[in-house]
């Protein structure tokens, strides 16, 4: 599970107290090793298929990271025009990019279309825009299998509430579309949610996609998104890729072979190849004594991580300076100007001012979700590659919170004088 060993004093064998050394605090670090063993064990649970691993770059965006996945044969799965162009800047090709855009206007549409991009869509609205724009180019069709799954329920987006999709129910108008439009569907979408539990759920959306895409003669990729389940605490539960990977290759095969040639089998993991791969640093300023609670106050914030105020997840925190000191109970606060807590009543080698906290599994949505809230400066980020350290992001300064703002020179108004 975790990246820094059992004396939490290394992660891919590089000292943490040399990192905040050498870096400063706070500090996202990621082991790159991390990433390339699950990479590879995704591969290895469908290997019996022609499979195609789309990194969802929405979870680090980090362009020395995206050159490394792709160098491991991932593409790209993109959810905004800005993402679509970064990707193609860290060397992906146009047609190794699926961009699956939500809510977005025809105008960017249109101009990833013009990159060559594949295109996912999802709603009844911009696929009859779609067809009348950009007749015979080929596109993917985004479905709602009507499933709740997902940790959290800002996370689900695949249930029947959910703003995600063409609910699988309108086929009979998504088939009249594309009759008058000559829309040609060359793939199926589904992601039913993070953190699936159940590799049954998983299972049931994979066959309603299935029976989806029997209506549909020109397929040649169905994609089945991701949501797969990575462990945060000790004895966690997590997704068994390997039972759902032999589950899911014996149905598609099968699927296949009814069909009446192969096609390509997608996944689009995000969380799954990069969350466990991270660190987040950060040092302690304040040990704060209540009358009920004993507070570690740190040099960060929810501006950069907040998914513990957003999403109330787990991330465990170890206590870097003090591997095997006694254990106290502290809730992990920021210096925000609001609550701002990472976590609550938590059991840490006992914390003094000045040492340094670890979080882990902070690879995925951390740093990208981070902010310039309080105008604080956003965190630098380092990569361990082959057991040597890399700095992949410079930690901002005064001139970046700077940066576009414009100093309008307003024409003087007269103050009015009070009439007491």
């Amino acid at each position: 599970m975790q990246v820094i060993n059992e004396e939490y004093q290394y992660t891919g064998g590089v000292s943490v107290l040399g990192l905040v050394e050498k870096y400063d605090c706070p500090l996202y670090v990621y082991d790159f090793a991390v990433v390339e063993r699950q990479y590879k064990r995704l591969a290895g649970a469908f290997s019996g298929l022609s499979l195609q691993i789309n990194y969802a770059c929405k979870a680090m965006t980090n362009i020395t990271m995206l050159k490394l996945i792709r160098n491991l044969g991932a593409g790209l799965d993109a959810v905004s025009i800005q993402e679509v162009k970064l990707g193609l800047h860290a060397g992906f090709q146009p047609h190794e990019i699926l961009y699956t855009p939500n809510c977005v206007s025809m105008e960017e549409m249109a101009h990833v279309i013009e990159l060559g991009v594949k295109v996912n869509v999802d709603n009844i609205s911009m696929l009859e825009q779609f067809g009348q724009k950009f007749p015979g180019y080929p596109l993917c069709l985004r479905i709602n299998p009507h499933i709740m799954a997902g940790g959290n329920s800002k996370i689900s987006t695949g249930h029947i509430d959910s703003k995600f999709g063409i609910s699988f129910h309108q086929l009979p108008l998504v088939q009249r579309i594309i009759k008058a439009t000559d829309i040609i569907v060359e793939g199926l979408h589904m992601h039913t949610g993070s953190e699936i539990l159940d590799s049954e759920v998983f299972l049931n959306g994979a066959e309603i996609l299935l029976n989806v895409a029997s209506s549909f003669p020109d397929l040649t990729y169905i994609d089945f998104g991701s949501g797969f389940k990575v462990p945060y605490k000790e004895n966690d539960i997590e997704t068994d890729i390997e039972d759902l990977g032999a589950k899911i290759t014996e149905r598609f095969k099968a699927f296949c072979k009814e069909y009446g040639r192969d096609l390509t089998l997608k996944f689009e993991p995000g969380k799954y190849l990069v969350s466990e791969a991270g660190n987040f640093l950060a040092k302690v300023n304040v040990v704060k004594q209540t009358t009920s609670t004993v507070f570690a106050g740190l040099d960060s914030g929810l501006n950069h991580l907040i998914r513990p105020m957003f999403y109330d997840s787990y991330h465990r925190i170890v206590n870097v300076s003090k591997p095997s000191g006694k254990t106290r109970i502290y809730t992990v606060v920021g210096y925000i100007c609001e609550t701002d807590t990472f976590g609550v009543n938590r059991k840490i080698n006992e914390i003094q001012e000045g040492d340094i906290l670890a979080f882990m599994n902070t690879g995925a949505y951390c740093f990208s979700m981070s902010s310039n809230y309080n105008s604080r400066f956003r965190p630098a980020e380092v990569l361990i590659y082959n057991g040597q350290d890399y700095l992949i992001r410079k930690r901002e300064t005064f001139e970046d919170i700077l940066r576009n703002q414009i100093d309008a020179d307003l024409p003087v108004v007269a103050k009015k004088e009070v009439v007491s």
